[in-house]
């Protein structure tokens, strides 16, 4: 399967333009970026022949602010993701000690101590 890399850009009438690199030509556009990218690969259908099947690579160009905006959210959602799957680890760790041991904790008093539902104590003590 052939990748081919899409850049699109805002025109001055607001419109998103669609250009496939090394591909002299082939462009299409859109009122967003969505409809531009359906187009797109109707428009390299007419310069190649696996344009079906093939892999496009958006790269959307945006002022400088809104680029490290975005940059600054998947940083923070890659953040979040790693702390998230931190505390799953330490929750099951929790429940383990909670509800083993001398302890025997209910799966309920548990949840209550973890701010947590009892069924998804459960599927932690599962887990664990």
């Amino acid at each position: 399967m052939k990748t081919y890399h899409v850049v699109y850009e805002r025109d001055a009438a607001g419109w998103w333009v669609a250009s496939v690199r090394r591909m002299r030509g082939c462009h299409t556009q859109g009122r967003t970026v969505d409809e531009a990218r359906r187009r797109v690969r109707e428009a390299l259908g007419l310069f190649v022949e696996d344009a079906g099947s093939a892999r496009l690579v958006d790269h959307v160009q945006l002022p400088a602010t809104a680029a490290k905006a975005v940059r600054d959210y998947a940083s923070l959602r890659k953040q979040a993701r790693e702390q998230d799957r931190r505390a799953v680890a330490a929750a099951r760790r929790a429940v383990r000690i909670l509800q083993r041991g001398q302890l025997k904790m209910s799966g309920r008093d548990a949840a209550q101590l973890l701010g947590l539902s009892h069924q998804r104590v459960h599927q932690l003590a599962q887990d664990a």
